[in-house]
């Protein structure tokens, strides 16, 4: 059985600064329809910093819509659907954390919520950081902080660390660590 789904109708229902909602009609398989509500998200980066004490780089802030603090690896959205991700996660490392890297490993890419969103997320390991100063955005307010790679494993494996992208990059991380590819 053939897969696809063929959109027939796109329509508006909010255009945001961070996200649009459009409701779609979509021709299915078996030739009946059905509604789509689509979140389009211009993407983001994420970048596991690795110390050269083997520490990540993680960001603490509140989370709104959760309503709770938690742990991050720096992150944050593509300027436009043009922008490149590894510019885009070299801007993010160093607006939240100070921190610059001389090497970039691509850790691929997530999609966080495949069901509604089509946002994608670039992940990155950065290496052989040097440090300066933070510049976060006006509206992020964040705290800097160094845990140990295998601690910051145990964090996402008792559901300390919660967030997807996180989890992703740190595991992969890790698996590239102990299998000597990196």
């Amino acid at each position: 059985m053939k897969l696809t789904e063929k959109q027939l109708t796109k329509e508006y229902i909010f255009k945001g600064k961070i996200i649009n909602l459009r409701r779609d009609t979509a021709l299915l398989p078996n030739d009946t329809t059905a509604i789509r509500e689509v979140v389009e998200h211009n993407g983001g980066v994420c970048v596991v910093a690795l110390t050269d004490n083997s520490e990540i780089l993680f960001v603490k802030q509140f989370r709104y819509p959760y309503m709770e603090e938690i742990y991050e690896i720096p992150a944050g959205k593509r300027d436009s659907l043009d922008e490149d991700p590894l510019m885009c996660g070299k801007r993010e490392l160093k607006e939240e954390t100070g921190a610059t890297a001389k090497r970039f490993i691509s850790l691929g890419q997530l999609y966080p919520t495949p069901g509604y969103c089509g946002e994608i997320i670039w992940m990155f390991a950065a290496l052989d950081l040097d440090y300066g100063e933070c510049d976060p955005d006006e509206d992020e307010f964040l705290e800097v902080e160094k845990i140990p790679l295998n601690k910051a494993v145990e964090m996402i494996i008792s559901g300390e660390i919660k967030d997807a992208k996180t989890q992703a990059a740190i595991l992969k991380l890790k698996y590239l660590i102990d299998n000597k590819m990196i």
